[in-house]
């Protein structure tokens, strides 16, 4: 496969595809509805929302391919500033699919994944991605398997990967006005290019197998979780934990970020968000309970393996 934008863009669109397979065929009710949408300033997408399913309860595997004037605020970025001497009257052209599952049982989780590329008319170029994991309450076990299967992906391209990039989720997904992570996180990278590690091609390799672990990993948990039952306290729970991820995606979020200030369409970006989530005033969780237990587990640099 030769990579430029062309071909990066239809092999995302057959990731869509696939994912968006695999989810319809594990929940066994709902549908994904396709809206395709094209952007003023250049490209579009084609959106795919889940909704009311056996397991499901809201969920979208979006691709997008747009492009226009490159946006000011990459110019201003201090930890990932492109160089002071790229000029700001460039255009740039971005591609990806996102995707976010909330459930309709409190005992399976919300996921996250995110793969992109990003490239502008000077010649930068860069990868992004990564897949996190926000249980509604923590299982050691499944925490133990989804973090093993993300890395086993990296160990398959460079051991440096998982501990660099899991350590790179734990500082992303943290909510800082809470003092806790978003979940346990998973793995996170942005602007990989060739490295001292890997050429270009080889992490391209590597986004590729990040975006294929989607499927298997998510299925797996949805198969393990959706029958278990659970009760209307624990529904309650989900609603306060939705809304932390709510916190999370409006306020910290870059995908959000960049989405928005590029004029992106706001119901493919906002998609993220759940159908229903709650806040309720000075919540405290029961001293030993399941909630407690998940808050305390709510912390960067817990090694899950």
């Amino acid at each position: 496969m030769e990579i430029n934008k062309e071909t990066i863009t239809q092999w995302l669109k057959t990731l869509q595809d696939s994912i968006c397979q695999s989810l319809e065929s594990e929940d066994g009710l709902a549908k994904f509805k396709e809206e395709n949408w094209t952007r003023e300033e250049g490209g579009g997408g084609r959106s795919r929302v889940i909704e009311n399913g056996k397991v499901i309860e809201k969920g979208g595997v979006m691709f997008s391919a747009v492009s226009g004037k490159t946006p000011d605020f990459l110019f201003k970025e201090k930890e990932h500033s492109v160089s002071n001497n790229t000029s700001q009257d460039t255009t740039f052209f971005a591609t990806g699919v996102s995707i976010v599952i909330h459930p309709q049982n409190p005992l399976v989780p919300i996921i996250h994944m995110n793969i992109r590329y990003f490239e502008m008319s000077n010649g930068t170029k860069w990868l992004g991605g990564g897949i996190d994991l926000t249980p509604h309450y923590i299982v050691d076990e499944d925490a133990r398997f989804f973090h093993t299967q993300l890395k086993n992906v990296c160990d398959k391209h460079h051991t440096s990967y998982y501990p660099k990039f899991k350590t790179w989720a734990d500082d992303y997904f943290y909510i800082n006005h809470r003092k806790e992570t978003r979940g346990i996180g998973g793995i996170f990278f942005d602007r990989l290019n060739e490295n001292e590690h890997l050429s270009f091609e080889q992490n391209f390799a590597f986004w590729q197998d990040v975006g294929r672990a989607f499927a298997p990993i998510y299925v797996a948990l949805m198969h393990k979780n959706k029958n278990n039952l659970f009760t209307q306290e624990q529904k309650q729970w989900q609603l306060l934990r939705r809304g932390r991820y709510v916190e999370f995606n409006l306020v910290y979020d870059k995908g959000t970020k960049f989405g928005l200030e590029t004029n992106g369409r706001v119901e493919s970006i906002l998609m993220s968000l759940p159908a229903n989530a709650g806040w309720i005033y000075d919540f405290k969780a029961k001293e030993g309970s399941e909630e407690a237990n998940t808050l305390q587990k709510l912390k960067k640099g817990i090694n899950w393996i």
